[in-house]
């Protein structure tokens, strides 16, 4: 399926404009829609003090997150105007559990929600952990864009963490429209398990002979490293490859807001240099 119909978040960070200079790029080489969500998260007052904090005050609070949340879109706009984009943007406002719910039933009508990682500078008011929270329960595909940006290049060199799971699958599908207009296209396996007795093939052969039949231009390796993380092989990858995009599962579960995550999916989130295409 094309990608025709993309979400981006919408916010006053000083890493939007380069998420949103990223979303654009996407949404111009895909000849697609390109839809803003800005979130206004309040900020909750303790059940203790809600008698003793006069209305007023909490009414210039919800009135200035309002006011962050127009003039953010108002230069979102800006941004896909100057980039002769069709493009809309919407402002929610709630409590951040609330709006990331909104968050994700939005992404659920999208074919790739656009997210942006926090700079550790600059917390968001969402949580460290909303974007594994959006791509764990929205059914959709995400892309996590660094706070540093993304390169000009974006799905031009595009590695595929592959471990042969339905999570790894899913994302390889969902990505398909982005690999099949990539200049290449690198399947690595790290630590594969490779039986004899099983009769298994190495496990990128077959992902990469797919992709080929897609038109893709790819090439399957496999790594073994016992003393170094799969998270920081994938990085080593990515900068020794000068890798635009990185596509993997995300692995996990939820139960109510308590995430545990998969260790090579939550060291990527905190540390990627590339942006990050993951399902769930």
């Amino acid at each position: 399926m094309p990608l025709k119909d993309l979400l981006v978040q919408v916010d006053g960070s000083r890493s939007a404009p380069a998420r949103y200079e990223a979303a654009i790029r996407l949404a111009q080489d895909h000849g697609a829609h390109l839809t803003g969500l800005c979130l206004g998260v309040e900020v909750p007052v303790p059940a203790s003090f809600m008698g003793m904090v006069p209305p007023e005050i909490v009414e210039n609070q919800h009135q200035a997150i309002r006011e962050e949340a127009e003039t953010a879109t108002v230069r979102f706009r800006s941004a896909t105007e100057k980039a002769g984009l069709s493009g809309d943007c919407r402002i929610i406002q709630g409590f951040a559990p609330d709006a990331i719910d909104a968050l994700i039933e939005h992404v659920r009508h999208v074919d790739l929600g656009i997210l942006g990682q926090s700079d550790p500078d600059e917390p968001s008011p969402l949580g460290d952990a909303f974007i594994a929270e959006v791509a764990m329960a929205c059914g959709r595909p995400i892309m996590a864009i660094p706070y540093i940006g993304a390169s000009a290049t974006l799905g031009q060199r595009v590695l595929v963490a592959w471990d042969g799971g339905r999570e790894a699958a899913r994302a390889v599908n969902d990505a398909l429209p982005i690999l099949e207009r990539a200049q290449s296209v690198s399947v690595l396996c790290v630590n594969p398990s490779m039986s004899s007795d099983s009769g298994r093939r190495d496990p990128g052969a077959d992902i990469s002979l797919h992709l080929a039949r897609h038109g893709v231009t790819v090439e399957a390796s496999r790594t073994v490293s016992r003393e170094v993380s799969v998270g920081d092989v994938l990085l080593g990858e990515i900068a020794s490859n000068s890798i635009d995009l990185l596509v993997m599962g995300a692995y996990g579960h939820s139960r109510l807001r308590e995430f545990i995550l998969g260790g090579v999916t939550r060291e990527l989130l905190q540390h990627m240099t590339a942006p990050l295409l993951m399902s769930h």
